[in-house]
């Protein structure tokens, strides 16, 4: 079966992987992991590349 691409345009500085899960090592006292939630500064999570008319510049 053919695959077809999708149209929408994709972050070229995450490769649509906006958000990532890195573990520490750690654990909390419960047992569970301690994690990391990285979001990609570029699209600010969303996997979507934004036209230059929407970016903004500055402060």
């Amino acid at each position: 079966m053919p695959v077809h691409a999708s149209n929408r345009p994709v972050c070229r500085n995450c490769d649509d992987f906006p958000v990532v899960v890195i573990t520490t090592g750690s654990r909390h006292p419960n047992g569970s992991r301690v994690l990391l939630h990285v979001v990609c500064h570029v699209c600010q999570g969303t996997g979507r590349a934004l036209p230059a008319s929407l970016v903004r510049v500055g402060k």
